[in-house]
């Protein structure tokens, strides 16, 4: 029998919202509520195996309800713009999964779910209606169970007309009149005052329905009785708003819901476009699709390869001089431990493919000359990954001056999947075989015969050769060739040397910390066992809940997938009421430094050197800033004195030496005042305040020694805020204040920084024209979403607008003091090295003969890497270890 699933998509993606992390994606778009609403979706067609489906949205705030009651759903607040902008993300994911999805103007999305299930039904279906109201209990019926959300979104609790007997000893239809007599705040349905669930059962098992309530009033008593005279219109009233309308007139069939699987083609993309990775690997799919920007896929690519050999190896070497693209295959994710499959080499005439066996013997010590010497410009795509691996083979490598995974990164830093494969595609070139094809997928990885694996590579090699010159066209037109040539080029070998050299791990101090926080960690447990009166698991978020909320009987903040949430964010609001909450906080802070920063370093020591070798990612974020892995150095936690400590770990690699560091003081806000030329803000810099009191001062109204802790943290969160987009309930959450408040707040500071208000108005009006908007330098960012007719879409596209010129243009300016930083010590001939990039801040080694030198150098290069109307400042400090320069 065929089976249909409707999905209530409102109550679902808020569920969901509101029960997972906040989660973005490197385009910067808040995917939590689409990740949660997608795992549940999978489960459930993989758990039922639906036909049919289709998911039903609200269209609009106006139904046909308010023209009986203006006030129906008057209590709500306004949806966070995080979870707004998802809306559109959702509808365009399950277009590509191929769910169908309906709304129709002056109903609800219940209305629409009411209708189809009755029509469905009567078409001999069977039907789940799946949603996170007890409203639905209304329509379920012989062949229409109910499907109620558990824990957030992930668990489905599957009820028919038994299980609603069984849970409120009414029948469906009856839920309705539960809701008359009691209400739903959550609608604004005002209900009988005073009557709630119990009652309101009560009555009902008594009487059947409120009408029969209303017909039999005279045998209530007392109090009872006048609340129910005073307010039978609003029961009679709250009954009709709760009764979902089935006769709706639809223009959709069932046939046009039917769910065949889901299509490959378009499903892959669909999540790869928002970065549910594991998602494509549950489901066994790819990112790319047989259509990309409206090019039909090409045919494959054939090229003719060489395969070089001891025999034919001096004819390939005679060649090499006319070499235009060089391709390194590696395996492996992380580059300083990645395996090296195989090289091509690649002019217009010939593609050479050299086994990298043959690299090891006396015959390829040309090719070893050509790789390494400068004067032959080497081109290809990762040639970031392709220099390290080489490096840890013990090969040098020079002469970078054209990478295409990097030109196409500045090109559209926006679109995440920029593989050769989709940058074929983006171009009309012919198509490659996919990777997994050749290779395999996760465990079945296997290297081919060497037939097909030099042709693969070849035609990887004969893509790029064809990609570059089109690149080069797109960098002259959008006026990116000294952005591309200049800065970001030139940072690739930078970034490659840096993370050559590594950084020194004192090994037993990070061992000795460790047990320091294995000890404090077994305090804890006991203080919070002592004070919980009895063991239980403290990582287990349901053990935990019943220990805070049965046991200890504290506030419900709110509820998940574990019945009670103990998130950090409930717990912060926890902690004035119990010593324990506190003790929680301390002990989970202590394990994840335990595990991720001790435990984690001491796997990412390389046995070789002992030290860590991070990799930087300079083709990830949008706004230009690089991304750390294998280990990730720039999330070390230094808010706390716990996670401090990890940086005294980190010392020189020479004895007698220092580490040196300097960081960026308030960058972003000083590009903010030099972009939107604020007189306030300017003024504060040029006068060297404290920017956070200046702008209490101005928004409170107060004079400096008025400034209190909590006026400065509010305007510190503001001003940092107003950079990143932040809306009013994104306020309200981090200063634990209502949204109100944090609007009001918002208006005052616009009301004060005129300045500021002015450039977020003028840049969203230039990226309408546009479709862009640019960094000081001119990297681009596209926001092709700023035109959209939906409301959503286009509010997330002018914060993005707003905000990326001012970290775009940041993350540029600590790129060019790197550039620049790296020539003073070449022109100087200077010992000391540079070792990490976080954030705003560069970390050196420095022999003791330059200390003084580089204590001068370094914030001096770094204050002229760009001119500003304000000055660019960077403070500096060093010591024996990382720790002592912070």
């Amino acid at each position: 029998m065929d089976k249909l699933i409707l999905i209530d998509g409102n109550s679902i993606i808020y569920r969901a919202f509101f029960a997972m992390p906040p989660l973005t994606n490197t385009k910067g778009w808040h995917t939590n509520a689409v990740y949660g609403f997608t795992n549940m979706l999978l489960r459930i067609i993989e758990d039922h195996k639906p036909t049919h489906m289709m998911v039903a949205f609200d269209a609009g705030k106006i139904t046909f309800r308010h023209e009986s009651y203006k006030e129906y759903k008057g209590g709500r607040n306004k949806t966070p713009h995080e979870l707004s902008e998802q809306f559109p993300l959702l509808k365009e994911l399950l277009q590509g999964l191929g769910i169908a999805q309906y709304e129709l103007s002056g109903y609800e999305a219940d209305d629409i779910i009411g209708t189809i299930s009755k029509e469905a039904e009567q078409a001999g279906q069977e039907v789940l209606v799946i949603s996170g109201d007890k409203d639905m209990f209304q329509l379920a019926s012989e062949h229409v169970e109910i499907g109620l959300t558990r824990k957030g979104v992930t668990e489905i609790e599957i009820y028919n007309p038994e299980q609603i007997h069984e849970r409120y000893g009414l029948k469906p239809h009856q839920i309705t009149d539960l809701k008359g007599l009691m209400g739903d705040t959550s609608d604004n349905i005002p209900g009988v005052p005073g009557v709630g669930e119990k009652t309101a059962l009560k009555l009902l098992h008594q009487f059947g329905s409120v009408e029969d309530v209303l017909a039999n009033i005279h045998e209530l008593k007392g109090k009872m009785k006048e609340k129910i005279e005073t307010h039978a219109d609003d029961a009679v009233l709250s009954k009709k708003l709760a009764t979902i309308y089935r006769e709706v007139v639809l223009d959709k069939t069932l046939d046009e819901m039917v769910f065949n699987g889901f299509n490959p083609d378009t499903s892959g993309p669909a999540l790869a476009k928002l970065e549910f990775k594991s998602m494509l690997e549950r489901l066994s799919l790819s990112g790319e699709a047989g259509l990309e920007d409206g090019i039909a896929k090409q045919p494959t690519l054939n090229v003719e390869v060489t395969v070089i050999n001891e025999d034919n190896i001096k004819e390939f070497i005679s060649r090499l001089p006319q070499v235009k693209v060089l391709h390194v295959e590696t395996y492996g994710e992380n580059p300083h431990r990645a395996e090296i499959i195989g090289v091509v080499f690649s002019s217009e005439e010939h593609h050479d493919y050299v086994p990298f066996d043959l690299f090891k013997t006396d015959h390829a010590a040309p090719i070893l000359n050509w790789l390494q010497d400068p004067a032959y410009p080497k081109r290809g795509y990762d040639l970031h990954r392709m220099d390290l691996a080489l490096h840890w083979h013990e090969i040098p490598f020079a002469g970078v001056t054209f990478d295409v995974q990097l030109a196409a990164y500045l090109l559209d830093p926006t679109e995440s999947n920029q593989t050769i494969s989709a940058l074929a595609a983006k171009y009309g070139l012919s198509s490659l075989v996919v990777e997994e094809d050749i290779f395999g997928k996760g465990a079945k990885y296997k290297v081919p015969e060497i037939e097909v694996l030099s042709n693969h590579l070849a035609r990887k090699s004969a893509t790029v050769l064809s990609i570059i010159p089109k690149q080069e066209e797109e960098l002259e037109k959008n006026e990116m060739k000294s952005l591309f040539h200049d800065l970001e080029m030139p940072l690739s070998r930078i970034l490659a040397d840096m993370e050559k050299q590594g950084i020194e791990v004192y090994t037993k101090d990070l061992q000795e910390l460790g047990k320091e926080f294995e000890s404090q960690i077994h305090q804890l447990e006991e203080d919070i066992y002592r004070i919980a009166d009895g063991k239980f698991n403290i990582n287990s978020p349901k053990q935990l809940g019943e220990i805070l909320f049965v046991k200890l009987g504290l506030p419900v903040v709110k509820k998940t997938k574990t019945g009670f949430s103990t998130d950090a964010e409930v717990l912060e609001k926890l902690a004035p009421y119990h010593e324990i909450v506190q003790h929680i906080l301390q002990y989970r802070t202590l394990a994840k430094l335990q595990s991720t920063y001790v435990e984690g370093l001491l796997k990412e020591i390389s046995p070789k050197t002992g030290k860590v070798h991070t990799y930087y990612r300079q083709t990830i974020a949008a706004t230009g800033r690089l991304s750390s892995q294998f280990p990730n150095l720039q999330n070390i936690p230094i808010r706390l004195e716990e996670g401090r400590k990890i940086r005294k770990v980190f010392v020189p690699s020479e004895s007698g030496w220092s580490i040196l560091a300097a960081d960026y003081s308030q960058i972003e806000l000083r590009v903010l005042a030099h972009i939107s030329n604020d007189e306030r803000l300017i003024e504060a810099f040029l006068q060297d305040m404290d920017i956070h009191t200046k702008t209490a001062m101005d928004v409170f109204g107060v004079k400096p020694e008025e400034v209190d802790s909590n006026m400065r943290r509010s305007a510190k969160a503001v001003n940092f805020g107003i950079v990143y987009g932040i809306s009013d309930y994104g306020l309200s959450q981090n200063l634990n204040i209502t949204r109100k408040e944090a609007s009001q707040f918002i208006e005052q500071y616009f009301a004060i920084f005129q300045g500021v208000k002015q450039y977020m108005s003028d840049i969203v009006k230039e990226a309408k024209e546009n479709g862009y908007v640019t960094t000081l330098l001119g990297r681009r960012r596209y926001l092709p979403e700023i035109n959209a007719s939906n409301f959503n879409l286009r509010s997330f596209a002018e914060r993005m607008a707003m905000n990326t010129p001012i970290q775009g243009t940041a993350a540029d300016i600590i790129k060019l003091a790197m550039v620049h930083m790296d020539k003073a010590l070449s022109d100087k001939q200077l010992k000391s090295r540079m070792l990490l990039q976080v954030h705003d801040e560069l970390v050196f080694e420095v022999p003791e003969d330059e200390l003084e030198l580089m204590k001068v150098l370094v914030p001096e290069i770094m204050s002229k890497a760009l001119q500003l109307v304000v000055p660019l400042n960077a403070e500096v400090s060093f010591g024996s270890n990382w720790y002592e320069a912070k």
